[in-house]
């Protein structure tokens, strides 16, 4: 927002019942806002006259569960019944600022501030029961929205009246977790209903009365420069409507398949790009034109370790750009009328799209509002937003409703891509096999958890360029972004991996190797817990057996996994057939969320892992469709087994994202043990298997 909203107008928007204004810190960076926290609100709900409670927040449900979680942890501080929990997601014009739903933010970061909030709004309704029973609110007790005492009871509504009260309160403490009822249990989700039944909308979902469908002009590959156009034939297309901006090029018609028809009817020419690096070349391109690196962590003498190490191990580690693939494309439905500008988005990103929108459009952005339905799935890939501004602006070209949703082409050509990447470890083993020393230079992936947490005397982190946007022109052929735990996947499948050959070296089990180097008592514990639930039994690899194991650190969150899989080595074929993650996430708001979101990540880890790549040549994206960028199936679906770890003292992390960032280290470790050959390439398909069997570089 470009302008802080004055209570006057901040009540005429909130509507009738009691609102509440907090003065609650903001303590996450996602809550920045032009350089500084909001002025005045940051977090709010409503108590409405028929005792149900509205809680609004500037985060989305992408799938995570968000919408029940978030939830829960205002119906916990406030004392009210879940049910009686109405949650506005998303919404530019009812909730307050927020920066994006990403990096597995919702509960860690955005939760303090809620339950803040809560609390608060729970000691000023305490306050006004109060005055209302004539006794002190500390002999007061709350239960189910109705507050009670030896004079009698009132509810929440009755206090409110139908009336708009605001006070302020020193900040009111919040419940230990010994008090908690309501987080950590696992109630029903609140989106499980509409979306079995096929009531959740999404964007896409969205008709409105005399609502276009629009199909925009695209290039064949990224730095394609449009030469010569011819409109003519689909401007005489029944019913259509082509739309010229420059190089902005849409056709429109009621009817979706029509508009499809029409697009195909324009004759474009376009000047490609001169012939640049493909997805085997794209390696040794990033090593030459990434900037220059710089330390990220470094503590005693890499020089002294070497001359201490009695055993060198030295390894480069690649991964290819990966999709982000989900299950709805990029959808946006605009509509303008009496100056407002209204655009339902599959966003990640409500807030900036706001600003985004009434750039494009030369509007105030007061005078745009962004509602965020359902998202089908994000992984950081909605973050972008390109959609919306599409549909806003035809909208205003053609003064009627517009949706715009891509296809499947689309999607692929305009994904910010998890960047490809290259990892170059040295390191040694003294005599007593101890690490004496690590190098760890990550390039174009990202320094985001690249720093060792295995206790090693002499050691150094480097990163040169990483996921976002703003790297130098020209080292990656397209936009790349953050993908699911940005970094954390490529930087912990070289670590995990690379620690794996060193106990190798050290003829030492895996685990028991990985023990003896750690002094984090939470990641000695999660890793004792997932190999207590494994039935890990201690061993030198390879033994034939496919097992293998890697741990993480994902912004507070610990994580362990161990993996047990088969390998055809007549086909190459990969099929992992059981996991076991345990996890240290502080305070679990919802066990059985927690769990799904546990056995989604490893799910989706299976792709990036064996299959998911990008190919691409001279800026041409060469996917279309699924029928050449592999997802995981159905049947590769293996045994999973999710361990929560007790830990009520540590302050709720992070949970979607850390599942996922092993995957690639522990199946690898793992195809080691079954068949004796080592893969240092993401996705290690079918054909690299077979490559290293053969002891082949591969194609």
């Amino acid at each position: 927002m470009t302008r802080d909203m004055k209570r006057r107008e901040f009540l005429a928007l909130a509507g009738p019942g009691l609102l509440v204004i907090f003065p609650v810190p903001a303590p996450a960076a996602f809550l920045q806002r032009r350089g500084g926290p909001p002025s005045d609100v940051n977090a709010y709900l409503k108590i409405n006259p028929d005792g149900r409670v509205t809680c609004l927040v500037g985060k989305v449900e992408l799938g995570q569960g968000s919408k029940t979680a978030l939830a829960q942890l205002l119906a916990e501080e406030l004392d009210v019944a879940l049910d009686a929990v109405d949650m506005v997601m998303g919404d530019t014009d009812q909730c307050p600022w927020d920066g994006g739903t990403y990096g597995s933010l919702s509960v860690r970061s955005f939760g303090p501030v809620l339950r803040g909030a809560a609390a608060e709004a729970r000691a000023v309704l305490l306050q006004m029961a109060a005055e209302k029973l004539g006794e002190p609110a500390e002999r007061l007790s709350v239960k189910a929205s109705v507050v009670s005492g030896s004079r009698g009871k009132v509810s929440y509504a009755q206090l409110v009246g139908g009336r708009r009260i605001e006070r302020r309160m020193e900040k009111a403490p919040v419940k230990p977790v010994s008090a908690y009822t309501i987080v950590g249990q696992s109630p029903r989700r609140k989106d499980a209903l509409e979306k079995v039944t096929g009531k959740a909308q999404f964007a896409g979902d969205i008709s409105l009365p005399g609502m276009l469908h629009a199909r925009i002009l695209r290039p064949p590959a990224h730095g394609a420069t449009l030469r010569e156009v011819d409109t003519s034939a689909a401007e005489k297309f029944p019913g259509a409507r082509v739309v010229k901006e420059g190089d902005f090029i849409a056709v429109l018609h009621e009817r979706r398949d029509l508009a499809d028809q029409t697009l195909g009817l324009i004759k474009a020419q376009f000047d490609r790009p001169r012939p640049s690096t493909d997805d085997r070349s794209i390696f040794d391109h990033l090593v030459k034109a990434a900037p220059p690196a710089r330390i990220v962590h470094e503590s005693g003498s890499l020089e002294e370790g070497r001359k201490l190490a009695a055993t060198l191990v030295e390894q480069t580690y690649l991964n290819s750009y990966v999709a982000h693939a989900p299950m709805e494309p990029h959808s946006a439905t605009a509509s303008i009328e009496g100056g407002k500008v209204t655009v339902w988005a599959g966003t990640q990103t409500p807030f900036p799209v706001q600003q985004q929108v009434a750039q494009a459009l030369g509007v105030a952005p007061e005078n745009v509002r962004i509602i965020t339905p359902y998202v089908g799935g994000g992984f950081g890939g909605k973050s972008a937003s390109q959609q919306a501004i599409e549909a806003a602006r035809l909208a205003k070209a053609t003064g009627r409703p517009v949706q715009v949703m891509w296809d499947r082409a689309e999607e692929f050509f305009f994904d910010t891509f998890r960047p490809a990447a290259v990892v170059r470890i040295s390191s040694g083993l003294t005599a007593e096999k101890k690490i004496a020393f690590w190098d760890f230079m990550v390039y174009c992936a990202g320094d985001r958890e690249a720093r060792q947490f295995y206790d090693i005397p002499h050691q150094r982190t480097a990163a040169a360029g990483g996921w976002s946007g703003n790297q130098p022109p020209g080292l990656h052929p397209f936009a790349v972004g953050p993908w699911r735990a940005p970094s954390v996947n490529t930087n912990t499948f070289a670590r995990e991996v690379h620690i794996d050959m060193l106990a190798e070296k050290a003829g030492a089990d895996p685990l028991e190797f990985r023990l003896n180097h750690l002094s984090d008592s939470r990641m000695r514990r999660v890793l004792e817990a997932a190999a207590k639930r494994f039935g890990w039994k201690p061993r030198r690899a390879p033994t034939g057996r496919g097992m293998g194991v890697a741990c993480a650190i994902y912004l507070g969150t610990y994580v362990a996994t161990m993996a047990e899989v088969a390998v055809d080595k007549a086909t190459g074929r990969v099929q992992v057939k059981r996991v076991v993650c345990a996890q240290d996430q502080g305070v679990t708001v919802n066990p059985e969320g927690s769990r799904q979101q546990i056995e989604g990540g490893i799910i989706m880890g299976l792709g990036y892992t064996l299959t998911e790549e990008v190919r691409f040549k001279d800026g041409e994206v060469l996917h279309r469709n699924f029928d050449t960028y592999e997802l995981p199936r159905f049947s590769w679906t293996p045994t999973i087994e999710a361990v929560l770890i007790d830990n009520p003292t540590t302050p709720a992390s992070g949970c979607g994202e850390p599942p996922i960032v092993n995957m690639g280290a522990v199946v690898a470790n793992a195809i080691y043990d079954a068949i004796g050959v080592r893969l240092f390439q993401l996705p290690m398909t079918p054909e690299r298997v077979l490559a290293a069997l053969k002891g082949a570089r591969p194609a």
